[in-house]
C-alpha cells in the first residue's frame, strides 16, 4: 500500500505540471495576438505612408484617388489574412489539429460557395472593377437605378450618396454598367429654348457672348477647359425652338458651370428681349352671343307626333 503523503505529492506535482502547461500556453496565445496586432498595424502604418508618399509626388487627382482607393482595400485584405493566421496559430496552441479544420472548412467552403453564389460574384466583380481602374473613391458615378458620390469602394460593394443626402449600398455582383461622371474632362450640355418669333442668329449670338464672359472669369477660368461649342438648332418642340452648346469643363465642374451659365443667359435674354416660352393652355367654350338651336320636343325624341295645337 502506497504512502498518503507519496500520493499528496504526486497530485501536487501533476497539478502543478498541469498548471503550467495553462500558463504556458496562456502565455504562447497572448505572445501570438501580441505579434499578430503589431504585424497588422505595422503593414497598415506602411500602407498609409506609401500612400502618403505617392499622393505627394503625384500632380493628377485622378492617380490620388486611386491610390486611396488601392490603400483602403489593401488595408482590409491585410485584416483578413492576418486573422485567419492569427485563428489557426491560436487553435494549434490549445490542441485543435489544423488539418481537418482545413479540410472541413474546404468542404464547408465548398458547400457555402454553391449556397452564397451571389457573395463570391460580388468579391470577383469587385477585385475586377478596382484591377480596371472602373470605380474610385471620390468619383460620381451611376450604377444602374443608383447616382452618386463613391464614398466607399469594398471587394463587396460599393457605398454611394446622393444628392439629398441618402447612402446607397450597392452589392459589386449587382453592377452590370458603370457611368462613371469624373473621368479626365466632362461635357455640360445646354439646351435654351427660345420663341419661335425670335432671330435664332441672334440667340446663338448672346449665347455666344455670355460663354465668352464666363469664359474670361477667374473664377471658372480652370473649370472651363475650351471655348463654348455651338451646335444650332437642335429640336423645334410645340411651343419653343431648342438651341444647343456645350461647355467642356473638369470633372465634377459641369453642374456649376450649366447652373451659372443658366443664371447669366438668363439676364442677358431679359437685355436682349429675347423671350423664353412657356406652356400655354387655350380653353375654348361656347360663345355666349351664338344663337343656340331650338331644344327637340320630348314627343319627337320618342317617335311620337305631336298634338295639334288648340285654338
Amino acid at each position: 500500500m502506497e504512502d498518503p503523503v507519496v500520493e499528496s505529492v504526486a497530485m501536487i506535482d501533476a497539478w502543478w505540471r498541469s498548471l503550467g502547461g495553462v500558463a504556458t500556453t496562456t502565455v504562447r496565445i497572448a505572445i501570438i495576438l501580441l505579434l499578430a496586432w503589431l504585424f497588422s498595424m505595422a503593414v497598415r502604418r506602411g500602407i498609409r505612408l506609401l500612400r502618403e508618399r505617392v499622393a505627394n509626388r503625384l500632380d493628377d487627382p485622378e492617380a490620388v484617388k486611386r491610390a486611396d482607393t488601392l490603400a483602403r482595400v489593401a488595408r482590409y485584405l491585410v485584416l483578413v489574412v492576418v486573422s485567419l493566421v492569427t485563428g489557426m496559430l491560436v487553435l494549434s496552441e490549445i490542441g485543435v489539429s489544423v488539418a481537418p479544420v482545413l479540410g472541413a472548412a474546404g468542404v464547408v467552403g465548398l458547400a457555402i460557395g454553391f449556397g452564397a453564389q451571389s457573395l463570391v460574384k460580388d468579391y470577383f466583380t469587385g477585385f475586377f472593377l478596382l484591377l480596371e481602374n472602373q470605380i474610385r473613391q471620390g468619383d460620381v458615378v451611376k450604377l444602374g437605378d443608383h447616382a452618386g458620390l463613391v464614398e466607399v469602394v469594398t471587394l463587396r460593394y460599393v457605398q454611394l450618396r446622393d444628392y439629398d443626402g441618402n447612402v446607397h449600398f450597392v452589392p459589386n455582383g449587382t453592377i452590370s454598367s458603370v457611368i462613371n461622371m469624373s473621368r479626365g474632362f466632362a461635357q455640360s450640355v445646354m439646351d435654351i429654348r427660345v420663341s419661335y418669333r425670335e432671330d435664332i442668329d441672334h440667340v446663338m449670338q448672346v449665347m455666344l457672348e455670355v460663354a465668352a464672359g464666363m469664359r474670361a472669369d477667374p473664377k471658372y477660368k480652370g473649370a472651363i477647359l475650351d471655348d463654348f461649342e455651338m451646335a444650332g438648332v437642335d429640336r423645334l418642340d410645340e411651343s419653343a425652338v431648342v438651341v444647343r452648346g456645350r461647355f467642356r469643363t473638369a470633372p465634377l465642374q459641369q453642374w456649376n458651370i450649366r447652373r451659372e451659365y443658366h443664371k447669366r443667359l438668363k439676364g442677358a435674354f431679359d437685355v436682349a428681349g429675347i423671350s423664353i416660352p412657356g406652356r400655354r393652355i387655350t380653353l375654348q367654350g361656347p360663345q355666349p352671343d351664338a344663337e343656340q338651336p331650338a331644344p327637340i320636343p320630348l314627343q319627337l325624341m320618342r317617335g311620337e307626333r305631336p298634338a295639334p295645337a288648340t285654338a
